[in-house]
C-alpha cells in the first residue's frame, strides 16, 4: 500500500510549506539543493522567505548523481544546523541525496556499511536501517521517480557500482509540483527527465500479470508523459511539467501497490542496468540520453525473451495487433520509440553520447551489480550475451 503524504501542485502551491512544518511539528527545516538552483534562480530565496525563522540553513553543494562526498558535507552541514525536517529542491540527485542524509544522520555506522552489499555468488543482501528518520519534504524542480521513493543511491569513484540505500521511512511527508518552481529548470534538463519518466511508462506497458486497477494506472501514466514529453520544453507553460511530475507519481504508485513485478521483462531490466551505469560512469551523460540511445538495441536483441510483454508493450503504443505475427512484436516497438526519440532530438545509438567505446568494459561491469535491475544475480551468468547487447547498441 502506498504511505500517506500529502501533494501540493500548481501557481503558488509553496505558500503550504510553512503550513507543512506545523503539521510535521517541525521548526527548524534545512534547504538541500545544487548551485544552479539557488545561485541562478530566486526559488531559495523565495522559499527562504516563506519560512521565515523556520529556515534553520542551505546547503547547495549537491552534486550531479548524488557524490557520496557532497552527501557527507550536507550531512555535516544539516546536523550543525540542529535540523528537525529537510527539504530537498530539485531533481532526482538533489532527492535521493536527501534520503540518504536523514539516513546518515540517523543510523550508527559507516556509510558502506548500511548499503546493499553483493556477495560473491550469493544475491545481494538490503541491510534493515531501523532508526527513525526525519521527515522529508520533496520540491521538485524536474519531473522525477525518485520524489517518493524509498529507495536511494551515491556516486563513490572508489566502487564499481552505485552506493545504494534502502528505507521507507525516507519517503516524503509532502511533495511539492509548484508552477514557478518547475518553470527554473532548463529545456534541456527537462527533456532528458521527462524522457526518463517517458521511457518508465512504455517499459511498464509491458505487463502480462496485473490487476485492472493497476492497468488503469499504467495506461494514464503513459497517456500523460506521452501528451506532456512534445510540450514540456515550453519556456510559458508549466503545465506540461506538472503533467510528468503526476505520470511519475503514478508509476509510483503502481510499483506501491503490487505493480512492481509485473513489468520485470529482460528490456526494462537490461536498459535500466545499462543507462544507470552510463550516467554514473561518465556523468556528462544524462539519464533520459542513456535510455533513448539504448532501449531500441536492447528491444530488438532481447525482446524475443518476453513475447507476451512485448506484444502487450507495442499493443499499448498502437504499432501491433494480434493480426501480426508475435515476434514482430519488439522490433515494431522499437522501431517506433526510435522514431520518436528522434523527433525530440534525443540519441538512439551509445556512440552519440560522447564517450569512447572502451568504456563499454566499465559500463558493463557496473550493470552486474544493480539491485533494482538484477535482486538475484542473474546477469553475472549472461555476462557474454549483456557485452554482445551493449556492443550492438553502439
Amino acid at each position: 500500500m502506498s504511505l500517506a503524504f500529502r501533494v501540493y501542485s500548481g501557481k503558488d502551491a509553496l505558500e503550504n510549506l510553512l503550513a507543512e512544518l506545523k503539521r510535521n511539528k517541525a521548526q527548524r527545516a534545512f534547504i538541500l539543493c545544487g548551485r544552479t538552483v539557488s545561485r541562478k534562480t530566486d526559488l531559495i530565496a523565495r522559499m527562504r522567505r516563506i519560512l521565515g525563522e523556520g529556515c534553520a540553513g542551505v546547503f547547495d553543494e549537491v552534486e550531479k548523481d548524488s557524490t557520496l562526498p557532497s552527501v557527507l558535507a550536507a550531512t555535516a552541514a544539516a546536523r550543525a544546523a540542529n535540523a528537525d525536517l529537510l527539504i530537498s529542491v530539485g531533481g532526482g540527485s538533489v532527492t535521493q541525496a536527501t534520503r540518504v542524509v536523514a539516513i546518515l544522520l540517523a543510523e550508527k555506522g559507516k556509510p558502506h556499511d548500511l548499503i546493499t552489499q553483493y556477495p560473491d555468488n550469493a544475491q545481494a543482501i538490503s541491510p534493515k536501517l531501523n532508526a527513525p528518520k526525519l521527515p522529508i519534504i520533496n520540491v521538485l524542480t524536474v519531473p522525477t521517480s525518485a520524489q517518493n521513493r524509498g529507495g536511494s543511491a551515491l556516486r563513490d569513484d572508489t566502487l564499481d557500482h552505485r552506493m545504494e540505500f534502502f528505507d521507507p521511512k525516507t519517503r516524503p511527508k509532502a511533495l511539492f509540483w509548484d508552477a514557478d518552481a518547475l518553470m527554473t529548470a532548463p529545456p534541456a534538463l527537462i527533456r532528458t527527465a521527462g524522457c526518463s519518466v517517458y521511457w518508465r511508462s512504455v517499459m511498464n506497458l509491458g505487463w502480462t500479470d496485473v490487476n485492472p486497477l493497476l492497468e488503469g494506472v499504467r495506461l494514464h501514466a503513459h497517456r500523460l508523459a506521452a501528451r506532456a514529453l512534445p510540450a514540456v520544453m515550453s519556456a510559458n507553460d508549466a503545465t506540461p511539467r506538472i503533467e510528468l511530475c503526476a505520470a511519475a507519481f503514478l508509476l509510483n504508485r503502481d510499483a506501491d501497490e503490487g505493480g512492481g513485478s509485473a513489468a520485470r521483462h529482460w528490456v526494462v531490466r537490461a536498459t535500466y542496468a545499462f543507462a544507470t551505469s552510463l550516467f554514473i560512469s561518465f556523468p556528462h551523460i544524462g539519464q533520459g540520453e542513456a535510455n533513448s540511445a539504448l532501449t531500441g538495441t536492447v528491444m530488438r536483441r532481447l525482446g524475443g525473451r518476453d513475447p507476451q510483454a512485448m506484444a502487450n508493450l507495442a499493443r499499448g503504443l498502437g504499432v501491433w495487433d494480434d493480426s501480426k505475427p508475435l515476434a514482430d512484436a519488439p522490433l515494431l516497438a522499437a522501431d517506433y520509440l526510435d522514431r520518436f526519440f528522434q523527433d525530440l532530438g534525443m540519441p538512439t545509438r551509445l556512440r552519440d553520447l560522447d564517450f569512447p567505446r572502451e568504456g563499454l568494459d566499465k559500463v558493463l561491469e557496473n550493470s552486474l551489480k544493480n539491485f533494482n535491475a538484477d535482486p538475484k544475480r542473474e546477469f553475472v551468468r549472461e555476462r557474454d550475451l549483456l557485452n554482445d547487447v551493449l556492443q550492438s547498441a553502439w
